[in-house]
């Protein structure tokens, strides 16, 4: 008997009810802890709606300067207009400094509810034209608008990340359908909302080129002419008017402000935690033999946006180099897009870009593991290989995430936030993956000759992945009870670097981890 073919057929409808849910969860969400983005996105809101659009990357009136690109000013501008008759305090860039009245806090926290509907509809658009079940297609629905780490990041944290994922997914969608032009379009609008997905820029640019632009001389070199025409209308429209106020200089100033250091306050967990602990541990032993070094401090975790990197022993890392570095990193990437470009590829590509650049990148913040995370979720259901790295992956980049939120009230969220995700990714990817023999490894079973014995797929937590996610358990338990005990209030800075680096273990095990599914890929 042939198991029927799953049904193809677009279901808007399915992905409008997770969709609800989480919306539900997010209203819940409001009244929790809001960090200090609430006030820098409330300002941007208020100078954009305060002073004219020559002023707005000039202006120092909080020590929260506008450092978006222009389209996310655009868009602060048109939520301000709303904002101005719900409060109008809010929206005034003197009188609103550090205001956080209902009426202010509501409409931040709904503005951002709201804007997710662009996460919605791009879940539904990636996974309409590809060969799933209903049930697969709730799955990755639930994996990429439930994210525990959307939830923590945009609806208690507060930021705009869902919306702008959102945009990122649209254009992956875009390119598996083979609408290379609008894909690219998308994208370059991405660009001009925020800046720090140019990370994925290499990737577009060699696949577009290989896979938009053939044809030939005359129909490569037209099509070349048309999508650059369609970017540059982008970035035309979104910094046109600041080339006429004579602000570009400034507006790529805020933007790029490299004295920032090469680690934020927290440090991500990437590659650069263990170039900092060995640089730590070489300059602690070389004092301790007599050298004549000066012994760094804890100055890389004591919270300051600044330039906080003192190597004491080790080369200093310059902004050119981790360039260079994430530009290595995604050259394996760029010669598979180079000679063979296929569109089913795409978002794996991308999201390997987007996790060299969280590795090995400047200044990185924490939440960018959210650029590969959700878009693998797409991915997660092609094979058992590709659900078990998913489920460490996600497990370990929410569990990073928790320093952000360090309020005793909001531990037991983020805790059950992690482990209903967990759940869903165990039973999903369990259902169509099971455990279990084939009918052929049955019918040679006992044979002397097991050559032809095959197991199906299977997904399962093996011993290496259960021991690693008892390591998160312990760290968490040391954090949360141990370290006080043992320790009271000195070192205060451990408990956050075990996190980071023992997250940071994880990442570089799903970064080896794609390089080699991309290098065998055909």
């Amino acid at each position: 008997m042939k198991t029927p073919p799953p049904n193809n057929r677009p279901q808007i409808g399915g992905v409008w009810w997770p969709a609800l849910v989480a919306a539900a969860v997010k209203l819940l969400l409001i009244p929790s802890y809001r960090s200090t983005d609430f006030e820098v996105h409330r300002h941007w809101l208020a100078l954009t709606h305060s002073l004219p659009l020559s002023q707005w990357y000039s202006d120092a009136t909080s020590e929260w300067t506008l450092d978006y690109p222009p389209f996310f000013a655009y868009f602060e501008k048109f939520l301000s207009f709303f904002a101005a008759k719900v409060d109008p305090t809010m929206a005034d860039v003197h009188r609103g400094l550090n205001y956080a009245s209902p009426p202010a806090i509501l409409f931040q926290r709904l503005s951002v509810i709201l804007s997710d509907a662009v996460l919605v509809y791009a879940s539904h658009r990636l996974t309409k034209g590809r060969n799933f079940g209903n049930i697969q297609r709730l799955l990755i629905h639930a994996l990429v608008i439930w994210s525990p780490g959307l939830f923590i990041v945009d609806h208690m944290h507060f930021q705009y990340n869902g919306f702008l994922l959102g945009i990122l997914l649209l254009s992956i969608s875009f390119l598996e359908e083979g609408r290379d032009l609008i894909g690219g379009f998308v994208f370059a609008v991405l660009l001009c909302f925020k800046h720090l997905y140019a990370v994925a820029a290499p990737v577009y640019f060699v696949y577009l080129f290989r896979h938009y632009c053939n044809g030939g001389l005359v129909k490569g070199f037209a099509r070349l002419v048309v999508m650059g025409s369609a970017v540059l209308a982008v970035f035309a429209a979104a910094y046109g008017p600041f080339w006429y106020y004579g602000q570009i200089q400034q507006v790529l100033h805020r933007m790029f402000p490299f004295g920032r250091g090469l680690c934020h306050a927290y440090w991500a967990p990437n590659f650069w935690v263990f170039y900092i602990i060995l640089d730590k541990c070489l300059a602690f032993s070389l004092v301790k033999l007599g050298f004549d070094i000066q012994a760094p401090t804890a100055s890389f975790t004591g919270g300051l946006v600044g330039d906080s990197s003192p190597f004491a022993v080790l080369p200093t890392i310059t902004p050119l180099i981790t360039f260079v570095t994430v530009i290595l990193a995604i050259s394996p990437c760029l010669v598979k897009a180079w000679r063979n470009p296929q569109p089913k590829m795409v978002s794996k590509w991308i999201s390997y870009a987007y996790t060299c650049g969280f590795l090995f990148g400047w200044h990185v913040h924490e939440k960018a593991s959210l650029h590969f995370v959700i878009p693998l979720a797409a991915t997660s259901l092609r094979s058992a290989e590709d659900a078990k790295h998913y489920f460490y992956l996600s497990i370990v980049s929410c569990y990073s995430l928790f320093p952000l939120l360090f309020e005793a009230q909001e531990y037991p969220i983020k805790v059950v936030l992690l482990l209903l995700h967990s759940l869903v990714m165990f039973f999903g990817f369990s259902s169509p993956f099971p455990r279990r023999i084939s009918a052929t490894a049955t019918a040679v079973k006992g044979r002397r000759d097991n050559n032809n014995k095959q197991e199906t797929p299977t997904f399962y937590i093996g011993w290496f992945g259960k021991f690693y996610l008892l390591g998160l358990l312990c760290i968490e338990i040391w954090g949360q009870f141990l370290h006080h005990i043992v320790f009271g209030d000195r070192f205060p800075f451990l408990p956050l670097m075990m996190i980071s680096i023992y997250s940071a273990i994880g990442m570089m095990y799903s970064w080896i981890w794609q390089l080699i599914q991309i290098s065998l890929s055909h």
